[in-house]
């Protein structure tokens, strides 16, 4: 530790994302990456934006990104923002709309980033734990005083979704506090709550271009809002980083959003393995959630969750382990191409078999 850090710097425990190894070629499921190519369009883009204007800085507004999204959603651009990856977008929201009186709620098990905001910020948490289901509870959001909400939907790492009318039930409730919706994942299968935008002004709708749209090496997120909760997000951006989204990651963006064809194209893919996934774990005796994400969360009742992500890296597999209550028997798998899920299904067999032998 340095004596150089100051004492809010020793007191942070960040962000531990997840494992990126380099001593050899893993196949890689463990990160929630998108297992197909970006658009052929957005790499186009790309290339036809690489020239002498990258003396330049580029649009701090991320105009045409903000209209391309708008147009897409059906809203206006002043009630979208963009920021370096959902991470910023989410980090500026905390910053913006969350008060240090009240605390802010959320899930026990849900996104780690959350705890991290509101340590670096020196809010307050108040954390409401899942039900035994793992479905978030409806009314305890309701009841609670606080100074802001948060709720990733689907969950993470869960993968379970939150009905639309579940949300809506807690954006009612709280009037006078702004609900975040973080929808990381809400294009593999889940109901977003963008509609709600234009009913309610107390609703931020927090989505990303890196798991669907397989950019997650752009970094670009966006939000949805009232024109009053935009404004502030620009606020704190403007107070942070004017230009957060450069010439190249604008140019591609732009191009990901418009070509709707290969994004549904990739997304079903995705779905469609998930389904066939995890149709094959269960009929190896794993316990599977409900998921409407690009991952499954999963246990396996004879071999520990640690010991099961211990053997599949030793086959050249990666997956996610949480060591930590209520989740440390789980493993979240991110869905792959198909090739990779035979592979990693015929491990997870062999692996199987081999514990009940020693057993």
């Amino acid at each position: 530790m340095s004596r150089y850090w100051n004492s809010s710097t020793r007191q942070l425990s960040p962000y531990v994302p997840g494992e990126q190894p380099k001593d050899q070629v893993y196949i890689k499921l463990n990160t929630n990456e998108n297992p197909y190519p970006p658009s052929p369009h957005v790499l186009q883009a790309i290339r036809g934006k690489v020239g002498e204007a990258l003396r330049l800085y580029p649009d701090p507004e991320s105009t045409e990104l903000r209209d391309r999204i708008a147009e897409k959603y059906g809203l206006k651009r002043e009630e979208v923002f963009v920021g370096n990856g959902s991470d910023e977008v989410l980090a500026l929201a905390f910053k913006a709309f969350f008060e240090p009186q009240a605390p802010v709620l959320f899930a026990d098990i849900t996104y780690s980033f959350y705890k991290v905001y509101v340590q670096f910020y020196d809010l307050t948490a108040k954390i409401i734990p899942l039900k035994d289901s793992f479905q978030i509870d409806i009314d305890a959001y309701c009841k609670e005083k606080n100074g802001g909400i948060v709720i990733a939907n689907p969950n993470a790492p869960t993968g379970i979704e939150v009905p639309l009318e579940n949300i809506e039930r807690i954006i009612q409730s709280n009037p006078d506090s702004v609900v975040l919706v973080d929808e990381a994942y809400v294009d593999f299968g889940a109901q977003t709550t963008v509609p709600l935008v234009r009913k309610y002004p107390n609703v931020l709708v927090v989505q990303t271009l890196s798991k669907s749209r397989s950019l997650a090496g752009l970094r670009v997120g966006f939000a949805f809002g009232h024109p009053e909760l935009i404004e502030g997000l620009n606020r704190v951006k403007n107070s942070f980083n004017s230009y957060p989204i450069d010439r190249l990651a604008q140019a591609g963006a732009v191009a990901a959003i418009e070509d709707e064809a290969y994004f549904r194209e990739t997304t079903e893919k995705v779905i469609r393995t998930r389904t066939w996934v995890v149709e094959e774990l269960q009929r190896m005796g794993f316990e599977v959630l409900p998921s409407k994400t690009n991952f499954v969360f999963v246990r396996f009742a004879g071999c520990s969750a640690a010991e099961l992500q211990r053997r599949l890296k030793e086959e050249g597999i990666l997956v996610r382990h949480f060591a930590q209550p209520r989740i440390d028997e789980y493993l979240r798998i991110t869905i792959g191409t198909d090739d990779e899920m035979k592979i990693l299904l015929d491990r997870l067999q062999r692996i199987i078999q081999a514990v009940g032998e020693v057993h």
